[in-house]
């Protein structure tokens, strides 16, 4: 078994930093400065014992290396053994972790690495739906900025284990000219000028109509996100385009009508609910 010296690589886009910012909010929140009264009244302080993670329904598992580090943060001496990989598919009852150490320390931890784990596979899992739904199309799946604050990194770490691929992870790492910067600047093509100028070469701006996918285009804009646009826009959107920038379709996106929207030959379908509105995984902990 892993111990807090032989942790799991934390693979981008996590952060030994970020991810030890986020647990040790969790923990403050949840042990305060009292700590765990229950386990330090009814649970001898010597005491050790061992428990298995399960599944206890069809799921990915994503955020193993995070719940590793609750319980070795509380811990030295937690041992974590992972039965499989993030990104793995389990079914109902597989053992995904086997965990042992003193007992107060992984009580403590137990529920933050739970709500951690949970939140993460069910990110993942409902990605996954979203891939394969456009499974044969030349269609990518994106997330976007919209995660609950704080989570952003884990986040887009659980839809990369879902088998999409992330947009911007926030507003410094890429140009995407929307419509309030379109209204304060006057017009798509002075908006992508002024970015041009302060020497962006990779534009995004957001489109809301055809004249104005075709403004972005002229302008030099090397992405256009077609904002909420039904499926035959979307295929005049494509064709006007022509392969001089990719197109990207937002807005709107559910499981049911994916597909349609992969089919109009956009590059690239982004959207919110993989991060938002994915319920969590029920997830146990038995303790042994």
């Amino acid at each position: 078994m892993s111990t807090s010296d032989e942790l799991l690589p934390l693979p981008e886009p996590l952060t030994e930093a970020g991810v030890g910012r986020v647990l040790k909010a969790a923990f403050d929140e949840d042990l305060d400065k009292a700590g765990d009264i229950t386990s330090e009244a009814v649970i001898p302080a010597d005491l050790h014992f061992s428990g298995v993670m399960a599944a206890r329904e069809d799921c990915v598992v994503a955020g193993l290396p995070v719940a590793q580090r609750a319980f070795c943060m509380l811990s030295d001496e937690a041992r974590f053994a992972p039965e499989v990989n993030d990104g793995a598919e389990v079914a109902a009852g597989q053992v995904i972790a086997r965990i042992e150490g003193p007992a107060r320390a992984l009580l403590a931890a137990e529920r933050t690495a739970l709500n951690i784990l949970q939140l993460l596979s069910g990110m993942a899992t409902l990605t996954r739906e979203y891939v394969r739904a456009i499974e044969g199309t030349e269609a990518t799946l994106l997330d976007t900025r919209k995660t609950i604050p704080g989570l952003r990194r884990l986040s887009k770490y659980a839809t990369r284990m879902g088998g999409a691929q992330n947009h911007r992870m926030g507003l410094y790492d890429a140009i995407l000219i929307k419509d309030n910067h379109i209204a304060v600047t006057g017009s798509i093509a002075a908006a992508v000028r002024r970015a041009k100028e302060e020497g962006h070469k990779a534009i995004e701006v957001e489109c809301d109509t055809l004249d104005q996918v075709a403004e972005a285009v002229e302008a030099g804009a090397t992405r256009v996100l077609l904002d909420n646009m039904m499926p035959n826009e979307l295929r005049e959107a494509v064709a006007l385009v022509a392969g001089r920038a990719e197109t990207e379709a937002s807005g709107g996106v559910t499981l049911e009508n994916i597909r349609k929207i992969a089919e109009t030959g956009v590059d690239y379908i982004s959207t919110s609910r993989i991060t938002i509105a994915a319920p969590a995984i029920d997830i146990g902990l038995d303790w042994r």
